[in-house]
């Protein structure tokens, strides 16, 4: 799992705020049919064939994805969305009075003519990402175009491409220290979100980690 220290620091640094937890989200059991695999495990990533979530209506056609856009119900969106997982939907709960562990994110990824969204979903307690969502703007309302669902994972928007990090845990790795990341990047050509790059990154067992120490002679 991710926690707030220098590495996760890493993962999120795109993030806008620190939620703060009060509770800690139950465990989320997530049943994913992947798509691909590598080192971090299964994966349910690339476009998801559901339908445009009504309920969500995103600015008018004709005016530029650079224009601030209208924020939407992220919540509300993820929660009525089928392609999400039944788990991350139901434990979708607040935080702290009503605030949800949802960061949220609009920029240009599909080049369509509205703004896409970004709904990275977390735990309350520790930050760990459960879900990362893209939705793009169709028909008056949003469709999911993208889903990864295999934790601790994070979405963000880079230059115009889609860019998902995934921390790497080996056996007898602590929650706090994984052994590294995968950062998978994802460009959008033909409809669908492909793989341009990813890049593995190993972390540092000495700085900052739970080695223990070479015992004397």
């Amino acid at each position: 799992m991710r926690g707030l220290d220098a590495k996760a620091r890493r993962v999120v640094g795109a993030r806008k705020a620190v939620i703060t937890a009060v509770a800690v989200l139950a465990a989320l059991g997530l049943s994913v049919s992947a798509c691909g695999t590598g080192a971090t495990g299964a994966r349910d990533e690339g476009p998801a064939l559901s339908d445009t979530v009504a309920g969500n209506t995103p600015d008018d056609p004709g005016v530029p994805p650079s224009a601030t856009p209208d924020r939407v119900d992220a919540v509300r969106l993820v929660k009525a969305d089928p392609g999400v997982s039944a788990a991350v939907r139901r434990d979708l709960k607040p935080c702290v009075g009503d605030e949800y562990p949802v960061d949220v994110s609009y920029g240009s990824l599909t080049g369509g003519s509205v703004d896409d969204i970004v709904i990275n979903v977390m735990t309350c307690g520790d930050a760990v990402g459960v879900g990362s969502y893209v939705y793009r703007g169709e028909g008056g309302g949003y469709r999911n175009v993208f889903r990864a669902e295999q934790p601790p994972v994070y979405a963000e928007i880079d230059r115009g491409d889609l860019v998902i990090t995934q921390q790497v845990y080996e056996k007898d790795d602590s929650v706090t220290y994984p052994s590294g990341e995968e950062v998978i990047t994802y460009h959008w050509a033909s409809g669908r979100f492909a793989e341009r790059a990813r890049t593995h990154n190993d972390y540092s067992k000495v700085v900052g980690g739970d080695t223990a120490p070479p015992a004397e002679p």
